[in-house]
């Protein structure tokens, strides 16, 4: 396939954030069907055999829920935001031992004014990320080489909160304290809506995860998982 999303997927995320209530999304479904999530599972099935090329132990599931496409119903159980509905397409290929957003993964976010793909681990458990800032400390060397490399940097963005203090434990005279200061160990790269509504898109997330393929690997070996 050569194009999966169109200006009608953005007019129709626009529409949403402009009417995001029960019964638009409900009048409008079908538009939603056609525009986001068949083009967006299309996607995701075409990813597969690219995406086993960078690591086998990421995967790519084309199915409607439970899959690598994320829910367009939001949580509202907790927060003070009571919209029912995400404004974006997210899609996380999601490392095979996962089971939630948290685990590592490569990440799509399509959205009027903000897209871009993220790499890495959003919000990692305590044990996690314990794992993670350890073996900072113990393979600097490495985690420089995935995380500083040129061509990864000239793309990627570290992303993420960060800890205000050096987190409880360790030297707070470490050479890679901003480092171990983080929270989330995600980095970005943005994109252009012109871009994804273009032939070119998926050869460009192909490319883009290519070059976080060490950064990914770094991380996976941290939480000894397989890459």
């Amino acid at each position: 396939m050569d194009r999966y999303f169109t200006s009608a997927s953005f007019d129709y995320l626009d529409k949403l954030a402009k009417n995001n209530k029960r019964d638009w999304f409900q009048d409008n479904k079908q538009t939603y069907e056609d525009v986001v999530r068949t083009p967006a599972l299309s996607f995701i099935s075409d990813m597969a055999d690219e995406l086993a090329f960078i690591s086998p132990h990421f995967l790519a599931i084309p199915k409607k829920v439970g899959g690598s496409l994320m829910r367009v119903n939001r949580d509202i159980r907790f927060g003070k935001d009571k919209r029912p509905y995400k404004t974006n397409i997210g899609i996380q290929f999601r490392h095979e031992r996962g089971k939630d957003v948290h685990a590592p993964g490569f990440y799509v976010h399509i959205e009027p004014g903000e897209c871009f793909f993220g790499v890495g681990i959003w919000r990692p458990d305590s044990p996690s990320l314990g794992k993670i800032r350890d073996a900072i400390i113990e393979k600097g060397e490495h985690w420089k080489a995935a995380s500083r490399e040129k061509a990864f940097r000239q793309i990627f963005t570290p992303g993420g909160e960060m800890l205000k203090n050096p987190p409880r434990g360790y030297d707070k005279e470490h050479p890679l304290l901003e480092d171990l200061k983080r929270k989330d160990y995600i980095a970005i790269a943005t994109t252009t809506e012109k871009t994804v509504c273009s032939k070119q898109f998926k050869q460009q997330i192909i490319d883009r995860f290519q070059t976080a393929s060490p950064y990914m690997e770094f991380l996976c070996n941290a939480l000894e998982l397989r890459y």
